[in-house]
């Protein structure tokens, strides 16, 4: 697979294993390599020193390490090889990452079927106790079958249902992770197996509304989002999703209230809450959004405070509606609501 590794691992006992292998197999572009070796942290130096790269410890407890390469969009882990091959391959999850291919020779070794399970779609467990042993792969199997369009067999489907209580015990980056990679039918077939519920989630018809792993978070969990740790900007997403309502109807005022509560992501808003009939509407008033405002904080002769706020918002509603164009206008409005105005 990997010619480098080939000049560097030569005569060591090295095995390229894991997703990379299944990868290559079904023509995916691999980007992520592992590799399992006698002296990880040894080889991850020579590596680095000798085609260029960052190093880092990836696990000091289970002795793994990771190069960055330089300039591309690479990873390489090198991970302790402590029992041999077969021992390794017995800890992964599905048969089609238990396949492993020989550094020296470049030949697969598939003790469990794999690569049978990848030509027929199949995701399989290689244990009896995958789904205890790490609870992730709950959501990893449905990731599976999402990515790949594969389906369990009947006895990994039976193993994660009965499993599915522990879904809460991954940290909860982790879960993140994987449901941001979920379509609308994975998080359907999460549900399915009893596994969204348990992780705050309801499979809601808003799902399929826009395609984007963002909205499906928050059309999944709502305000029950912030029990994982989202980034602010995530917050603020879900939070203009939540409180948006439909524009009572398409004139220039509604429009720009609905903005008002929703911008910069108005079109998402609208997807939400099923008024994406209105997204030329939305689209044509940002358009024709004015460049500047027709007035001030600083012009009002006010007192810093939210009344200033209260003011301005009334004058760009009035703008966008239509009923003032000009500063004198602008100014006469506010002192209509705030008579101590001196603008």
């Amino acid at each position: 697979m990997d010619e480098r590794l080939r000049e560097l691992l030569r005569g060591e006992d090295a095995w390229i294993v894991g997703g990379a292998v299944r990868d290559e197999l079904l023509l995916r572009p691999v980007l992520d390599v592992d590799v399992a070796c006698s002296d990880p942290r040894d080889a991850a130096h020579r590596f680095a020193r000798r085609f260029g790269g960052a190093v880092f410890p990836l696990s000091e407890r289970h002795g793994a390490w990771r190069v960055v390469a330089d300039g591309i969009d690479e990873t390489v882990d090198f991970t302790p090889l402590q029992e041999g091959i077969d021992a390794d391959l017995a800890t992964r999850d599905f048969t089609f990452n238990a396949i492993a291919e020989s550094v020296a020779t470049g030949e697969p070794y598939d003790p469990h079927d794999g690569r049978g399970d990848l030509r027929a779609g199949v995701v399989r467990a290689v244990t009896d106790s995958v789904f205890v042993d790490d609870p992730l792969r709950l959501l990893r199997a449905v990731r599976f079958e999402d990515e790949l369009g594969f389906r369990m067999d009947e006895r990994t489907e039976a193993l994660l249902r009965a499993s599915a209580a522990f879904a809460t015990q991954p940290a909860g980056e982790r879960v993140l992770s994987e449901l941001r990679r979920l379509s609308a039918v994975g998080y359907r077939r999460l549900n399915d197996v009893g596994v969204l519920e348990l992780l705050g989630g309801t499979p809601d018809q808003r799902l399929d509304a826009l395609d984007d792993p963002d909205f499906r978070l928050v059309a999944a969990f709502g305000g029950g989002l912030e029990r994982f740790p989202i980034s602010n900007e995530l917050k603020r997403y879900a939070a203009a999703l939540l409180r948006a309502r439909p524009p009572d109807d398409p004139s220039p005022r509604a429009i720009h209230r609905f903005r008002r509560a929703t911008e910069p992501w108005a079109l998402d808003a609208l997807a939400y809450v099923g008024a994406q009939e209105l997204v030329g509407v939305v689209e044509a008033a940002r358009r024709a959004d004015p460049s500047a405002p027709l007035g001030r904080g600083d012009e009002l002769g006010l007192d810093p405070g939210p009344e200033i706020g209260r003011i301005l918002d009334a004058i760009d509603e009035e703008r966008a509606a239509g009923t003032i164009s000009t500063r004198e206008e602008a100014l006469e409005l506010a002192r209509t609501l705030a008579p101590g105005c001196e603008g």
